[in-house]
């Protein structure tokens, strides 16, 4: 009757109200994450600065004394935290896209692994997602593997977001760092690099699948000095989260951006996604997209001291030839046409 009604009217509205807090959530999540990649830095630094000029110098000055203390820890491994792997708004951040893993073959812990992450995006977001936290269950996939992705050495030299990054289980993109956890870590680790880098991200857009491959050999030299597995992996959807001015190779926006790159290390991009109240303005959040990481067959990789060119340009034809497979495989699964051809740059 009308109790029975009411009782279901009332069922519907906390439902919604409980999805409606829950995308409430999820925007906050990739919000922070966003302003985190942009300038939490700079700003840290900036605070920092200020805190030293006023009554409380002394918590910023015991800070700076134990951070050239700790100098080197992001070269020998970081300091990861499995509590801030494991936060709630790290699920919230998943879902808000959603973000998947997709595990292809079994990685054994007796080994080590260079993962090469393609494409980059803006701000590799299924990079993060999947291997620096553990909302994907990356360490139930993959049980026994250590997780590293790497990225600028610069952002270790930024106060506060350092601590932030390796607790995340994020590195230096830097030959010391890499050594070491290859060398001196043991076994069962797996470093992330974003092969095509701040070059790559120059020229992504939606429905747009390119790779910045053909003359990045330096990871394919580095696993084999420490006999590491090659693993390619292939994020679909990546490119979809964000739009961006392309500016033409000649142009002086593109120069403007290569000089940023060598210099400092990353390109700025013009880009934008939707606003934080309402997906048709423009914004700084990303557009809801799915993006699913698949992670490939690892590619064994014998160990030399001293590789010859040659050998790098043959498992290096080899890592294409696999990641290429690996895309033609499963792009029909995760919604791009069967015509649809990886190009390799």
């Amino acid at each position: 009757g009308t109790g029975s009604s009411i009782l279901s009217a009332l069922q519907d509205l906390f439902w919604l109200s409980k999805s409606k807090v829950e995308k409430q959530l999820q925007i906050i999540s990739v919000l922070q994450w966003v302003l985190t990649f942009l300038i939490m830095g700079v700003a840290c630094t900036l605070i920092l600065m200020y805190i030293l000029c006023t009554d409380c110098w002394v918590i910023a000055a015991l800070y700076l004394a134990w951070l050239v203390f700790d100098w080197n820890t992001p070269k020998k491994g970081g300091r990861r935290s499995q509590w801030v792997r494991n936060w709630a708004i790290w699920r919230y951040f998943r879902d808000y896209f959603p973000i998947r893993l997709v595990k292809t073959h079994n990685l054994l812990t007796t080994r080590n692994y260079i993962f090469g992450y393609h494409p980059h995006g803006i701000m590799g977001l299924g990079a993060f997602c999947n291997f620096s936290t553990e909302a994907t269950g990356v360490s139930q996939k993959f049980p026994g593997i250590r997780p590293y992705l790497a990225t600028l050495a610069g952002n270790f030299r930024m106060p506060i977001l350092r601590d932030y990054l390796m607790s995340g289980g994020i590195c230096p993109v830097n030959r010391d760092s890499i050594d070491y956890i290859l060398s001196k870590n043991g076994t069962g680790n797996a470093i992330i690099i974003v092969v095509g880098g701040a070059a790559e991200s120059l020229n992504c857009t939606p429905g747009k699948n390119s790779v910045t491959l053909k003359n990045r050999k330096g990871f394919v030299k580095l696993a084999l000095r420490h006999g590491a597995d090659l693993v390619p992996v292939y994020s679909f959807g990546e490119n979809e989260v964000y739009k961006q001015v392309i500016f033409e190779e000649g142009s002086w926006g593109r120069w403007v951006q290569k000089k940023f790159q060598k210099y400092i290390g990353f390109a700025p991009c013009i880009f934008h996604g939707r606003g934080l109240f309402s997906s048709n303005t423009w914004g700084l959040l990303p557009y809801s997209k799915p993006i699913t990481t698949v992670v490939g067959e690892p590619i064994t990789i014998p160990k030399m001291d001293n590789p010859s060119q040659r050998e790098v340009d043959f498992y290096h034809n080899i890592y294409v030839d696999s990641l290429i497979k690996l895309f033609d495989k499963y792009k029909s699964k995760f919604g791009l046409p069967e015509t649809e051809v990886l190009e390799v740059n």
